[in-house]
């Protein structure tokens, strides 16, 4: 298997497990308020991805220097800053907006690509980007109201979601992946821990009762060790080998797994109009691994078979 394919499926399970576990997230965040879950979430998936490190690479600790510190510094804070903007902003907006607005990184991450790599995608690739919109708006916008500052926050989240995905695939071929992922993991765990002193009543939080929660500690377990350590680590390892713009049409399929297992799982409702929008961005994110001879409206003229 090529290594881009095989950079694609392993991020398309990377989204799987993003889709899945949302549902365990909802659930968590009842109990638990959202900067102290993050904190705690990342907190135990940086000290596992450290333990891994110093038992089977240590190696790459001969790497750590103050550049790939800034660097990781500098990827872990994006990751922050949308996790934080996106919390806040579903204070002041509908679930269903932030869903379609925070997906806007699909449209970003190639804008962002042309502006600070000078990387123009394909047509393919920007054809898959249009339809992947189309179906996202047709998934998550279940109410079209008024603009609010909710929505500003959250469109805050999608452009720090879009300048993660550039500045990893950037710098993720140029240093040790299990060091760098250890770093940015690291960032958003002293972040979110210092967001929720600051911002939340951290005495509930870290009370022992709310901690023992079984809906917590199973969240806590599972997008601590799937979510968030196993995760970014094949994102910063595997996104070398493909496109910012594949992986962000990649991973507009989050939502798409999320309605799925909330539709399984939770026994929400899936109207025909969000069953369409699964559809459109899952053909999106086909459109974008194919290449432009394969689409007849792309061809170049004289290039049609008879």
């Amino acid at each position: 298997m090529n290594k881009p394919l095989m950079a694609d499926l392993s991020l398309l399970f990377v989204t799987l497990i993003w889709g899945i576990t949302f549902v365990l997230v909802q659930n968590a965040i009842d109990f638990l308020e959202p900067f102290a879950f993050n904190g705690i979430r990342f907190f135990i998936a940086a000290l596992l991805l450290l333990a891994s490190l110093l038992i089977f690479d240590r190696r790459q600790l001969k790497r750590l220097n103050k550049k790939i510190m800034g660097i990781g510094v500098f990827i872990g804070f994006w990751l922050f800053l949308g996790y934080v903007t996106q919390t806040i902003g579903l204070l002041y907006t509908t679930t269903s907006k932030a869903g379609f607005i925070t997906g806007l990184s699909v449209v970003l991450v190639p804008m962002f690509s042309m502006l600070l790599l000078k990387q123009i995608p394909g047509k393919n690739a920007l054809i898959g980007v249009l339809t992947a919109t189309v179906g996202l708006f047709l998934l998550t916008m279940t109410d079209i109201s008024g603009l609010t500052a909710g929505d500003g926050f959250v469109f805050i989240c999608a452009i720090s979601f879009a300048m993660h995905i550039i500045i990893t695939g950037k710098f993720s071929n140029q240093y040790p992946t299990l060091l760098l992922t250890v770093i940015q993991i690291s960032t958003v765990a002293i972040f979110s821990l210092a967001s929720s002193f600051l911002f939340e009543n951290w005495r509930k939080s870290f009370n022992l009762n709310t901690l023992m929660n079984a809906d917590v500690v199973i969240a806590l377990i599972i997008t601590s060790v799937f979510a968030t350590a196993i995760a970014f680590y094949i994102q910063t390892n595997f996104q070398k080998y493909t496109s910012a713009t594949r992986v962000a049409l990649i991973f507009a399929m989050e939502p798409v797994f999320a309605a799925i297992t909330g539709y399984f799982w939770a026994h929400e409702r899936l109207s025909a109009s969000a069953f369409f929008g699964c559809l459109l961005i899952f053909l999106g994110m086909i459109l974008a691994e194919l290449p432009s001879n394969k689409l007849p409206l792309l061809r170049k003229p004289g290039s049609l078979k008879s």
